[in-house]
């Protein structure tokens, strides 16, 4: 199940299908243990019971399970007595059979800025909500103003003259929390780092944050090279690879993975081949020296304690 809204209810949405999904499961597990109990078909009997067995999985045992209960379920309902009803409420609510997947897709302008609220205030509710933040750096969808996710020295809309502030570390302020699974992808880059955090995201029963970096027409690039960009985004320190996953830390292990290398390319390799900061060279030349020197010390600090956090 997947929520997309375009600015401030994301998460919000998704947090209230999990909620429901979460209603409505429980009601179901209360049927069958009332059916298994009372007895049932043999046929329904074997299914319900492998189907109990399987409640949190959403693999392929759990699916082959559920299509036996649907396949059992016509006989059972034919010949019972007292627990029709609740047959009646497997019948109703056996969609519900196979535990759900929710995940709620949105951009920096949403996850950083405008709906952080409610963002965080999901990911606090630990409960099994997924979100994916698509991140462009820039309110991409309105014409390119500068958010918070914006990094420092660049071009948008209300920062002209460059961006003068620090880009908000938004997974590291959800590591906080200790139970939320974080990750920063970027597929052009790692591409089986990018998958890895997908299906940890997907595998961790609680709240999970993946944000992907979001190479964008406002960044004023070949469109056609997004994945290049990737590259060289995380290959000059620009961009970080991370997973922090809390079931380490209940191994007794590190939760933090920092899946970037030192990097191989000068800070500024990045800025130069992207038009929102080569702007700054060409119309303020001066104050594009100054951001770009603050903006190259940032990212190599971000990185040293990144990995001192992962030693």
């Amino acid at each position: 199940m997947c929520i997309r809204d375009r600015f401030e209810d994301n998460a919000e949405y998704g947090f209230g299908m999990r909620l429901a999904v979460d209603a409505n499961r429980k009601l179901l597990a209360a049927s069958i243990e009332a059916v298994l109990a009372a007895g049932t078909t043999p046929a329904l009997a074997d299914a319900l019971a492998k189907m109990k067995a399987a409640w949190k999985d959403t693999g392929g045992e759990a699916k082959a399970a559920a299509a036996a209960v649907r396949a059992a379920l016509p006989g059972a309902l034919k010949s019972a007595d007292g627990v029709k009803p609740h047959l009646a409420k497997i019948d109703e609510l056996k969609d519900f059979l196979v535990e759900k997947s929710v995940w709620s897709f949105g951009g920096d302008g949403w996850a950083y800025d405008i709906g952080y609220g409610g963002l965080d205030h999901v990911l606090a509710t630990n409960r099994n909500v997924n979100v994916l933040v698509l991140d462009t750096e820039v309110y991409s969808n309105t014409g390119g103003q500068a958010s918070k996710a914006t990094p420092t020295g660049s071009v948008a809309k209300f920062a002209a003259s460059g961006k003068k502030t620090t880009k908000k570390d938004l997974g590291r302020m959800a590591m906080t929390y200790g139970y939320v699974y974080v990750a920063a992808v970027a597929m052009g880059a790692n591409m089986n780092q990018c998958i890895k955090a997908f299906q940890e995201a997907e595998a961790y029963n609680g709240p999970s944050i993946i944000i992907a970096y979001a190479p964008c027409i406002n960044h004023g690039i070949d469109m056609k090279k997004t994945q290049a960009e990737e590259k060289l985004a995380v290959d000059t320190g620009y961009w970080i690879l991370y997973r922090y996953n809390p079931l380490l830390a209940l191994e007794g292990k590190n939760p933090l993975q920092l899946d970037s290398r030192e990097p191989k390319l000068a800070y500024g390799d990045f800025l130069k081949n992207e038009v929102r900061y080569r702007t700054l060279t060409q119309q303020y030349p001066e104050i594009a020296k100054e951001l770009f020197a603050r903006a190259a010390e940032e990212a190599k600090r971000r990185y040293a304690v990144y990995k001192k956090m992962a030693e």
